[in-house]
């Protein structure tokens, strides 16, 4: 083989490990450039203390989205959006409520389907629960906001 065959050879090389290198980084990344399959909903709590842009979004267990963001409205309100599947139809009486998962204490958005009619996408969820303060109710414990009855 001359000079000529071994550097082609070795240039088809390299572009195809940038190529494959370029792949994994629009997968990883989750880049979508033709069209999306998901669609988006908000959710309003009261607090969305430990939830951030990339924690789950489940369904009796089962991961089927991602919040995409956290923000704070002007009533000092979360929003939260959560990014799902266009196959996953919810209903406008569903129930978001902030979980924790673990003994590390991950949180995570558990969604509870009602039964009425199709939400579309861009809904916003007002039925929400937040997650229990453990610190407050800690504080209320140890100075004594909770008044014992006697009798």
């Amino acid at each position: 083989m001359n000079n000529r065959s071994i550097e082609f050879f070795v240039g088809c090389f390299v572009l195809v490990g940038l190529a494959a290198v370029l792949y994994l980084a629009i997968q990883v990344g989750g880049a979508r450039f033709f069209g999306s399959d998901r669609y988006t909903i908000t959710a309003r709590f009261s607090s969305a203390s430990g939830v951030n842009p990339g924690s789950r979004v489940e369904i009796a267990g089962v991961r089927v989205g991602t919040v995409k963001e956290v923000v704070l409205n002007e009533r000092f309100d979360a929003i939260v959006t959560l990014e799902l599947p266009n196959s996953l139809e919810l209903d406008e009486d569903t129930i978001a409520s902030v979980k924790t998962a673990g003994l590390i204490g991950d949180r995570y958005i558990n969604l509870s389907p009602g039964g009425g009619m199709p939400m579309e996408p861009g809904y916003e969820i007002v039925d929400t629960e937040s997650a229990l303060d453990i610190e407050s109710l800690i504080s209320r414990f140890a100075l004594g906001g909770i008044d014992e009855k006697s009798e």
